[in-house]
């Protein structure tokens, strides 16, 4: 073997930077993949709870790929699944607990919905499309990657819901009273479900108007 083929690959090529920004847009997990639409529905009203959200199932996915990729040449076949549904489960878990600690009154709002990125498609997804295949590094990086892809889309959804359904960004007012004084109303229909759907529609056509590519591969 000779020396050149010992060499590592480095820590930050563009084959690892690539995974780590490919799910940002170009492979979103939500907008191209279609995938974890559910809670980009379910708990999109408000900004600080997407964000909070985004960030629980970015740790989640992000540690769960890493710990997956560790043990991928340990797990016997015919028991994977349980494996990653234990891992999955007792990240979960951790996550909750700490935001029942530090941000208690997001975690009540969250409700169930913490407990839910259990079922959420995108981690199972990458733990056996990805973390059972590759190394821990590079594992990492995906989870990241998918995590804060799906991130974005559930904060751009929740800005616009919370904006126009509330006059609200972060709970604080942004449209002026003077609006209000002349006429203007939130629109109540921000907040409902359907509109979080037209949403995620809306972002979807954008994205595949400017990516061409994105429609011949679908």
């Amino acid at each position: 073997m000779t020396t050149e083929s010992k060499k590592k690959e480095p820590l930050f090529s563009a084959k690892n930077k690539k995974l780590f920004s490919l799910p940002l847009f170009g492979n979103n997990p939500i907008t191209v993949q279609v995938l974890g639409i559910c809670s980009a529905l379910a708990i999109t009203v408000k900004l600080e709870n997407a964000v909070v959200m985004a960030i629980s199932v970015t740790a989640v996915i992000a540690v769960g790929n890493l710990i997956i990729s560790l043990l991928r040449n340990t797990i016997p076949s015919r028991i994977r699944i349980i494996v990653q549904l234990v891992v999955i489960a007792a990240l979960v878990i951790m996550v909750d607990q700490v935001l029942k600690a530090f941000v208690y009154d997001v975690s009540k709002q969250l409700s169930v919905f913490v407990g839910l990125i259990i079922t959420n498609c995108i981690i199972m997804g990458r733990f056996e499309a990805f973390a059972m295949a590759n190394k821990p590094w590079p594992s990492l990086l995906d989870g990241i990657g998918n995590g804060l892809g799906y991130g974005i889309i559930l904060v751009i959804i929740a800005f616009f819901r919370e904006l126009l359904g509330f006059g609200t960004i972060w709970g604080y007012k942004i449209i002026p009273e003077s609006f209000y004084d002349f006429g203007y109303k939130d629109n109540g229909f921000m907040i409902l479900p359907p509109m979080a759907l037209i949403t995620v529609g809306v972002i979807i056509w954008i994205q595949r108007s400017k990516n061409k590519d994105l429609i011949e591969k679908n």
